[in-house]
């Protein structure tokens, strides 16, 4: 690449070399600031929102600040290339795919303010002779600004390449009718059911099958699959929504049950799904597929591992999290000591709550015997900071909240 300013003096390339030694790898926390400062300068909620597009751009900002810090050990203060890497291109193939704009630089801008607050602090650290300290700041500030703009220009690039590829076939109007579908833009029927090869009328389960890391995506299309026949539906809408996310609806009255769908999913490690409620026309399109985004978001707030969620079974706690500090702050008040202890003991005590206080029907659902049920909900009881009987509904919401964390489901 031509180099746009001097090189620094010998002193200030040894600094920049030990200041990028001393940064690498890149922390966990670092990433996680420069990721924050990224959402929060996004114009575009989607990627704030899509736990799949947050966790993409996540992984873009640990692969820019690496490539930097890298190029700046081997090369200090010089002009540092795009990191042309699978992360960028993923990058690039999910903005167009979800007919994002590529020029919004905001999101881009904001991580790179706190990456330099991150140098500069280490600048300070550093040196205190104002000569040395001002050829450092000015070369790391030029450096950085000129890899953020020919990163930016790079994703453009990018982009477009895939824009003129998705052009040519029947991929980028199917994604452009179901953007505005959701959007819930009037539509006329009969067009857009051309469109997408799917009828709108009649009812809709909506799911999305996705994986947390790109090496497992090739499993998505086998798991919609899978979805698709447990769910007893002969025909189904898939649109690729990103590298490793697929947007289905289902001509289905029901939701299936989580136990088949784990089960189909033994074999292919990675994939994760969310399903909508049932819902109908137009409008059910819509509606449920806002429903399985929304049981998405809420695995991904929550940091649950659980591999299959219904929106269904877990409307209420999408409320309540909806504030993870106040959430949290809910759990501790409503169940004090048990929220810690044994799992057996909780789920115990919220299969007796949905069971209607029965003993005998909530040791049938445990598969337990009922003196085992018995000495756990006493020892259960024993352990909540007021009696069951004074709000056991909060009690039992809390319980599946924790569960939901832990992945433990409960049984249905």
């Amino acid at each position: 690449m031509n180099e746009l300013w001097p090189p620094p003096s010998s002193r200030v390339s040894e600094l920049i070399r030990d200041l990028a030694e001393q940064l690498l790898p890149v922390r966990d926390d670092v990433i996680d600031k420069l990721w924050a400062a990224s959402l929060s300068g996004a114009r575009q909620h989607e990627y704030v929102d899509d736990p799949v597009l947050a966790q993409a751009d996540r992984r873009l900002n640990a692969s820019g600040l690496t490539q930097w810090l890298m190029s700046n050990f081997q090369s200090p203060g010089r002009r540092v290339p795009p990191a042309k890497d699978t992360e960028m291109l993923i990058y690039a193939r999910d903005l167009v795919l979800r007919g994002l704009d590529a020029d919004e630089l905001e999101g881009w801008r904001a991580s790179q303010r706190a990456a330099w607050e991150i140098w500069l602090d280490a600048c300070f650290a550093a040196t205190s002779d104002p000569a040395e300290l001002r050829e450092l700041v000015e070369i790391s500030a030029t450096s950085l600004t000129q890899y953020v703009d020919d990163s930016i220009a790079a994703v453009l690039t990018y982009a477009d390449e895939v824009r003129a590829e998705l052009a040519s076939g029947m991929q980028a109007e199917r994604h452009s009718t179901v953007q505005l579908l959701i959007e819930g833009a009037p539509l006329d029927r009969a067009r857009a059911e051309a469109q997408l090869g799917y009828a709108l009328t009649g009812p809709h389960v909506a799911a999305i099958a996705w994986t947390d890391a790109n090496d497992d995506a090739h499993h998505l299309e086998r798991a919609a699959e899978y979805v698709m026949r447990v769910a007893g539906a002969t025909r189904r809408l898939t649109l690729v929504a990103s590298t490793a996310a697929l947007w289905l609806w289902l001509p289905v009255p029901e939701v299936p049950a989580v136990a088949p769908i784990l089960d189909v999913l033994k074999g292919l490690p990675g994939v994760r799904v969310a399903l909508g409620r049932p819902q109908a026309d137009v409008t059910g399109f819509r509606s449920s597929h806002l429903d399985a985004a929304a049981a998405q978001r809420l695995l991904a707030r929550v940091r649950s591992p659980r591999r299959v969620v219904r929106y269904e079974d877990v409307h209420l706690l999408d409320l309540l999290t909806t504030d993870t500090a106040q959430a949290d702050r809910f759990v501790s008040a409503t169940l004090g000591e048990l929220a810690a202890a044994d799992a057996s003991l909780r789920h115990a005590l919220r299969t007796y709550v949905d069971e209607g206080f029965n003993v005998s029907n909530t040791a049938d659902r445990l598969f337990a015997h009922r003196n085992t049920i018995d000495r756990r909900l006493v020892r259960a009881k024993a352990l909540l900071p007021r009696p069951l009987s004074d709000d056991a509904a909060s009690v039992a919401t809390a319980l599946r909240l924790v569960e939901l964390r832990e992945d433990h489901p409960a049984v249905e």
